[in-house]
């Protein structure tokens, strides 16, 4: 409150020098004054005026608008104060005395005076907090930008100007910003906050040899936008640009921010590999999630695996009540634990080293925890691995996601979500076919008005995931090739992480909503897909190499089980938007998982013959999908040997 008044009575001081100033230039001209003498003096006219002002200082409510914070918008409230001020002071003065005593120039001059006294200590202040006055001091600034390394930003002025204002309020020394390269044409000459815009982005190269020229060659390229979003930048520059040794920098994205409405200044990291790769990034509505997670308690299996640990963050990010997390890695369970510990110290969590398939265990931990969401991340998903251990993928992926659907019900959780995958669809290989069956236990659950709402989220690749290709490409290319490819011809959908952690906890928000009580299936629209050979050339000039010169890319032939591409949408299936950028899949199976189903199968997994667990599997899965029951599986593209 104290430093509110001090604002009012600095507003109000300011508005009566401005009129007492104004009302001095006045009397110095001849005639100014009416001839009839003032009943108010210059005292009682100039407090008259400061008064006014204080008033509508209060009614703008302008004690409330730091000023080291002042923007366009408080100059025009200001403004419009001071012409307030200026008018009622005049209708008072000549309801008093008719305005004998006031010289009519004053009028004119004081709501002037008022504005630029107004704005100019508030303009002052926030110099003083940006410390914008240091470029008074020349060896001062030059002894910074000798000690800080350059930096060049990549990316409209508009964003630009966001960035160099928060540095400049929180006094960061870390890089000297040495120029701008956008996107625009009509940019470029320019100046943002002293920065020069130097050249578009297809004429980076000639803005960097402009920079070595002038001996302010980046050590860093800040990435202002997605990296995926600039078009214009190719993987040979990129390349070219590690090679320099320059760091290649972005902010964090919507989906990374934590669950707070502003942040003074988003810290920078460098940018992953698969960030340059992956398509347009999709933002899901985060209001809906947020309002659904926070306050809740939130169990996630699989919590140390890629999607599962990337769930832990987001969740933690919007401040649930309690996190869970459950793994049967004894190390990755301990480091999601010590990284939530560290990131997340507020939130309350527990860890448990528990497998899905042990249906006793699962329980009793569920109702340990009480959880209202439910994340079933927990799965065996390398497709080779699983073709050679067909037993495990059905423990693990099918009768663990059937306990963990009714250790949900036993603790009367709200919601579950399972992870599927789009080698769900028209499966040729185990791990698809036992994914494919996991939806199938999901879609088989019934609600009743008060039981678990059930949904199952799926999608494609995952950027940067454990096992993925981008890693195995990346550690292929640190040995120096060849990268090994099993086909040329193959595509795939790829999305990164955070993208797919987020549509899981859309589809949560999406299936809490209405009265529908039956379980959903969402995927998400993953454009066109990408070619693997395409993608391995672009990583291969990204590490600043060219293909076929410097590494060798190896064709090895399909793997068992392999497609040359993956569809979202199975022949029996359909689809519908829901959400922006998310469908909702109708599924008109042609059987229903029972538990007679699940045992027969579990018996046979744990009876460990592989062969005749495989033909029962396959042969569920098509009755799922529609075909003749007892049939052969479709596969339809099987590597020899």
């Amino acid at each position: 409150m104290a430093f509110r008044a001090q604002t009012v009575v600095a507003d109000v001081a300011l508005a009566a020098l401005a009129f007492a100033l104004a009302y001095i230039i006045a009397l110095a001209q001849p005639g100014s004054i009416p001839g009839l003498p003032p009943s108010l003096t210059f005292v009682q006219l100039t407090a008259l005026y400061g008064a006014v002002a204080g008033v509508f200082a209060l009614l703008f409510r302008r004690e409330l608008s730091p000023w080291r914070y002042v923007s366009i918008p408080d100059a025009l409230v200001l403004a419009r104060g001071a012409l307030l001020t200026v008018g009622v002071f005049l209708l008072a003065v000549f309801v008093l005395d008719r305005a004998r005593g006031v010289p009519r120039s004053a009028l004119f001059m004081a709501p002037l005076f008022q504005m630029v006294a107004s704005m100019g200590v508030r303009i002052a202040r926030r110099a003083l907090h940006e410390r914008a006055l240091d470029s008074f001091s020349p060896l001062k600034t030059v002894t910074d930008r000798a000690q800080a390394p350059t930096l060049l930003l990549i990316g409209p002025p508009s964003l630009a100007d966001t960035y160099l204002r928060d540095v400049a309020r929180s006094h960061d020394r870390t890089y000297t910003p040495v120029g701008i390269v956008t996107t625009e044409r009509r940019d470029v000459g320019q100046q943002v906050r002293g920065v020069c815009i130097l050249d578009t982005l297809d004429r980076l190269d000639e803005a960097l040899a402009e920079l070595r020229r002038w001996n302010r060659y980046p050590r860093a390229i800040l990435f202002l936008e997605e990296p995926a979003r600039l078009k214009g930048l190719t993987a040979d520059q990129l390349g070219r640009l590690k090679n320099d040794g320059i760091r290649l920098l972005r902010l964090p994205s919507i989906v990374e921010l934590p669950q707070h409405d502003s942040v003074t200044l988003l810290p920078m990291r460098d940018i992953n590999i698969e960030e340059l790769l992956a398509r347009d990034p999709i933002e899901l509505d985060r209001g809906a999630i947020g309002k659904l997670i926070r306050g809740r308690r939130v169990l996630i299996t699989g919590a140390g695996g890629s999607i599962g640990a990337e769930l832990c963050r987001q969740v933690a990010a919007f401040d649930c009540a309690h996190l869970t997390l459950l793994d049967i890695s004894e190390t990755a369970l301990f480091e999601i634990e010590r990284e939530m510990r560290e990131t997340f110290p507020h939130i309350p969590r527990k860890a448990v080293l528990c497998d899905v398939r042990v249906a006793s265990r699962l329980t009793a931990a569920f109702k340990a925890e009480k959880p209202d969401l439910v994340f079933h991340a927990a799965a065996l998903k390398h497709v080779s691995m699983v073709e050679q251990h067909p037993c495990e993928g059905v423990l693990t992926n099918v009768i663990g996601t059937w306990n963990v659907a009714e250790a949900s019900k036993a603790s009367g959780a709200g919601q579950m979500v399972l992870i599927s995958t789009d080698k769900a669809v028209d499966p040729t290989n185990v791990m698809g076919a036992t994914k494919r069956m996991a939806e199938a236990v999901i879609q088989a659950q019934q609600s009743g008005a008060k039981g678990t709402r059930f949904s199952a989220v799926r999608f494609g690749n995952v950027l940067g995931s454990a096992g993925s290709v981008v890693p195995i490409f990346k550690s292929q290319i640190e040995r120096g090739g060849p990268v090994t490819i099993t086909h040329p011809d193959m595509e795939r959908f790829f999305m990164t992480i955070p993208e797919a952690a987020q549509l899981v906890l859309h589809a949560v928000a999406t299936s809490a909503e209405g009265e529908r009580r039956g379980a959903r299936l969402f995927l998400l629209e993953m454009g066109e897909p990408v070619r693997i050979m395409d993608l391995a050339r672009q990583m291969i000039a990204l590490s600043g190499r060219a293909p076929g010169r410097d590494i060798e890319i190896e064709i090895t032939g399909l793997r068992p089980g392999e497609k040359l591409t993956e569809a979202l949408l199975d022949e029996t299936e359909s689809s519908e938007p829901c959400a922006p950028k998310v469908l909702e899949v109708i599924s008109n199976s042609a059987l229903r998982v029972t538990d007679d189903h699940l045992k027969r199968l579990s018996e046979l997994a744990q009876g460990g013959d592989a062969d005749e667990v495989r033909t029962a599997l396959f042969e569920l899965v098509a009755q799922v999908r529609g075909e003749k029951p007892g049939a052969a599986p479709n596969l339809r593209v099987i590597a020899g040997g």
